[in-house]
């Protein structure tokens, strides 16, 4: 029996690395020309379906806002020099900020103005999706230094009826269900905290069109929170069809793998995932669920309540790097995107390779000798192992527990329970339990 094994890619690192460096320097929100940018890029390498709605669209409680475009922003001194420019760095600017042209005094200016005296070389990322109002951002060395007097403001911006956008990249497997991952692709010029995400994704996809998975892999590269609502209202129908779910993000950073729970606590993602990080990660953290967060709050608020969890290097918020202007590519380690891809790749071919079984022959133990079986195990260093497997998956091949908690439970590695159930189905001992029953 062929497994469905994802493929592993070669010079995936150097890809992901080159892909963050030409998303980098793009201006994202949530919806606008930097978002198209983005997925027109992602579209080169790998197939993507675009999708947009217009502004105003209704999605359960939320309504898409319009589209916003930023050409230019600067702070000037009355000296005509500017202390502030968007030019300089995407994230001087206040993501939405309203179009204005006028002069303010010092006092006026400070109340627009965003700094973080804790990194006072850094500049912080703020955003006003919706209430209408402008700002800056920038190091809080540079804000001690602004002198008393009127400054000139210019934000050459726009807010009109447009359209929110997003990008679906889909594999379709034996089966209709699905795995779903979803990336946010909104940031302005945040490598970890945006674009680490985006490339281990594009990653994965690029490996799964060179196999023949068992599950659909679905890939959403959707802005955060507005994108995941509007996804999840524009795709009720097809809610069911989705068995297992993460958000990845934060997957550039030298920090431990962290893994929030699906709200579940306990679905077949939760226990895959937790599976992996002992063997691929044991220095790794393992939360409970919680409300907050990215949008894996989306896709399990209660009138949804799909089995999805979110894992990431460290957390959001819980490096000092996080939403500033050093979140760069100099934050980012080739290495940890190479780590945090195996880890994923990992999951999905656990997932793929997991399911139920009934044993066809369940009165004792059936002879294995005369099937063959032994011999068909043999010339292995694992023979022994592999023929204690066998003994496992048959007692336990009962339609009620699924091959990681076989696994689990004999301390057997996976990969061998799943390769001896293969044996066994061969053999034809076993069978999928949704055919038996």
């Amino acid at each position: 029996m062929i497994k469905h094994q994802i493929a592993e890619p070669d010079g995936a690192g150097a890809r992901m690395s080159a892909l963050m460096g030409e998303l980098f320097p793009i201006c994202r929100s949530i919806t606008g020309d930097g978002v198209r940018r983005t997925l027109d890029i992602i579209s080169r390498q790998i197939p993507l379906e675009i999708h947009s709605v217009p502004s105003g669209t209704a999605a359960f409680d939320w309504t898409v806002p319009k589209e916003w475009k930023i050409r230019a922003a600067f702070v000037e001194d009355d000296q005509g020099h500017r202390v502030i420019d968007f030019s300089d760095h995407n994230l001087h600017i206040v993501s939405y900020s309203a179009p204005l042209d006028q002069t303010v005094s010092l006092e006026e200016l400070q109340a627009h103005l965003h700094s973080d005296p804790s990194q006072p070389d850094a500049i912080p990322y703020r955003t006003s999706y919706y209430k209408e109002d402008w700002g800056f951002c920038l190091a809080h060395s540079v804000r001690k230094t602004l002198a008393p007097g009127n400054y000139h403001v210019k934000i050459d911006s726009e807010l009109f009826a447009g359209e929110l956008t997003w990008g679906e990249a889909f594999i379709r497997g034996e089966t209709s269900d699905e795995i779903v991952i979803s990336a946010h692709i909104c940031h302005p010029s945040l490598a970890n905290d945006n674009l680490s995400g985006i490339a281990v994704c594009v990653e994965l996809i690029r490996a799964a069109l060179k196999a023949n998975p068992r599950h659909s892999i679905r890939v959403l590269f959707i802005p955060g929170t507005i994108g995941s609502i509007v996804w999840l209202s524009q795709n009720q129908a097809r809610l069911s069809h989705i068995k297992h779910g993460l958000v990845a993000v934060n997957l550039g950073d030298s920090g431990q793998m962290h893994y929030k729970r699906s709200r579940y606590g306990h679905a077949e993602i939760d226990r895959a995932v937790e599976y992996i990080l002992n063997t691929a990660a044991p220095a790794h953290v393992l939360r409970d669920f919680s409300p907050y967060g990215y949008d894996e709050r989306q896709f399990c608020s209660p009138g949804i309540n799909l089995p999805f969890g979110c894992l990431s290097r460290t957390p959001y918020g819980e490096f000092p790097e996080y939403h500033t202007s050093n979140d760069n590519l100099a934050f980012i380690s080739q290495s940890s995107l190479e780590h945090s891809l195996q880890v994923y790749q990992s999951v999905l071919n656990l997932i793929d390779r997991n399911r139920r079984l009934i044993n066809l022959k369940p009165q004792c133990e059936p002879q294995l000798g005369k099937r063959g079986l032994y011999g068909a195990l043999g010339g292995q260093s694992d023979t022994k192992t592999r023929q204690l497997a066998m003994l496992w998956v048959l007692n336990y091949s009962d339609g009620g527990h699924d091959l990681l908690d076989i696994a689990c439970r004999s301390k057997i590695d996976f990969d061998i329970i799943a390769d001896v159930a293969d044996v066994l189905i061969d053999h034809q001992l076993l069978s999928q339990a949704s055919e038996a029953s």
